[in-house]
């Protein structure tokens, strides 16, 4: 299996693992999202039985902007001397996506354990899986606005960086994550309720 890893992709950032040393006991390689099912049942077919992560990366500076990422492992089926069960053949498959909303196939069917991995990708990055059996948030409430993980999320979260501030949030004698109490608490939640109810400038 030949390793991707070298070539940069297009737009303005490099593609990372081309900037990483090279992994002695993993292959790299970028499939595209047309090719990924196909490649995945292949690795499957050759003994690549273990699925051991999926996860997903937001560079929102590089086009494609994400990689949705499958870490394989390849265990020996037949009797196995100690040395050849402790060095197992690895493989690491990178798929970049793009667009607002983006979507590769769900590979759920060929490794079980890629069920609640898929969700969570679904969930913090906004990225869906065709034929995913239950796909649906697993970290966030289910009204829940947006996907923490990618890069362009507002700190505060969506909601919250919709309500305001308040004029007294800033103060320099105040220890950082001190919680509010006393007056300044009852100051705090009057504002808060005045710019709900629409009263403040």
């Amino acid at each position: 299996m030949p390793s991707t890893q070298t070539p940069p992709l297009a737009g303005a950032a490099i593609d990372p693992p081309s900037l990483r040393p090279p992994i002695d006991d993993a292959v790299i390689e970028r499939v595209e999202p047309e090719t990924l099912r196909a490649r995945l049942s292949a690795l499957k077919a050759e003994g690549y039985s273990m699925l051991l992560d999926l996860g997903a990366v937001d560079y929102s500076e590089r086009t494609p902007r994400f990689d949705v990422v499958y870490h394989l492992l390849k265990m020996p089926v037949t009797p196995s001397s100690v040395e050849s069960v402790g060095k197992p053949a690895r493989v690491r498959v990178l798929c970049g996506v793009n667009g607002p909303q983006p979507h590769v196939p769900s590979v759920m069917d060929l490794w079980r354990s890629a069920d609640w991995a898929e969700r969570e990708v679904f969930d913090l990055f906004g990225i869906t899986f065709d034929g995913h059996a239950d796909l649906r948030r697993i970290q966030m409430p289910y009204d829940w606005e947006g996907h923490p993980l990618r890069k362009d999320y507002p700190a505060r979260g969506a909601a919250r960086e919709r309500s305001p501030r308040p004029s007294f949030a800033n103060k320099s004698n105040v220890q950082a994550g001190t919680p509010a109490s006393g007056r300044t608490l009852e100051a705090l939640q009057e504002q808060v309720k005045r710019a709900r109810e629409g009263k403040l400038p």
